[in-house]
């Protein structure tokens, strides 16, 4: 499947975002410290939990619950990845389970490894946010102005660590992890659909993955999640690792997050053939937990 024209690469655009990729080569002048290797670690840690559990499985799918003010704060946390705001990420993900491996799938793998990992982000066609795919986060101001400014959660976070560290955290916390987060997510887009197994028989090429998962947090039970969006759980036997379903479990025993929902057992079952995945019906509701008022 070709790209089209309207999905060329705007180069000069783009260059910000590829010349990023050289930063962490200034570490050869600030040099590298223990500590800066820790902040890299943690920081891509947490800010990838906050985009699995916040930008994904909450803002695409709504798979869980919570407060408003929790609601923002998953927002923000999303938001230093530097990966764009919450509606612009949660709508085009959510195109991409309405078209997926179609020609409006915003990164198809059908049109190439390039484009499924990253052409798609560096094209004009798919820079503004797509609201009409998510009109019922957009109706929060506090949302839509973080989608804008999406700028200043990870440029807090790079001051941050300049202010703690010096040249040298920024260089390694900082860039070199949010480069690190950037590829980690892509491969989601990109690997997940052309290496791995597939244990349901979805309409589209999504592949469950051991080693995509290990390093997104548990995303790489790809085939599982395209076979059953909107469970929260994307792990669903005990062997599969998913981190991101056991930190949402633990703010359920805290109260923060609430109706976490899993797969029931009819969709754990081996699919039969014909390419069609069970309906995307509504899960049973696991993990209560509190604060049953605001957003989710």
């Amino acid at each position: 499947m070709p790209v089209t024209s309207d999905e060329q690469v705007n180069w000069r655009s783009s260059i910000p975002f590829l010349g990023l990729h050289l930063v962490p080569f200034a570490a050869l002048w600030t040099g590298v410290t223990a500590g800066d290797l820790w902040l890299c670690a943690a920081l891509y840690l947490g800010r990838m939990f906050f985009i699995t559990a916040g930008y994904h499985r909450y803002f695409a799918h709504r798979s869980y619950k919570m407060n408003r003010t929790m609601q923002f704060v998953m927002a923000f946390g999303g938001a230093t990845a530097a990966q764009k705001g919450p509606l612009w990420w949660a709508g085009n993900h959510r195109r991409h389970h309405q078209f997926a491996d179609t020609d409006r799938d915003p990164h198809t793998p059908l049109k190439g490894f390039w484009w499924s990992h990253i052409g798609w982000i560096l094209s004009d066609k798919y820079s503004a946010t797509d609201v009409d795919a998510i009109r019922d986060f957009a109706r929060y101001p506090e949302l839509r102005w973080l989608d804008r400014h999406d700028w200043v959660a990870p440029w807090a976070v790079a001051v941050a660590c300049f202010l703690a560290g010096g040249w040298s955290a920024l260089v390694i916390g900082f860039f070199l992890s949010t480069i690190l987060l950037w590829h980690g997510t892509f491969t989601v887009n990109s690997l997940a659909h052309l290496v791995g197994w597939r244990r349901f028989d979805t309409p589209d090429t999504s592949r469950n993955s051991w080693v995509v998962a290990l390093f997104t947090g548990g995303e790489g039970w790809h085939n599982n999640h395209h076979h059953y969006q909107s469970s929260c759980r994307q792990g669903f036997v005990w062997w599969e690792l998913d981190p991101t379903w056991y930190g949402l479990r633990l703010l359920a025993r805290l109260g923060l997050v609430h109706d976490l929902r899993a797969p029931p057992p009819r969709v754990l079952r081996p699919q039969p053939p014909a390419g069609r995945a069970e309906p995307d019906a509504e899960p049973e509701p696991v993990f209560a937990g509190a604060g049953r008022r605001g957003g989710g």
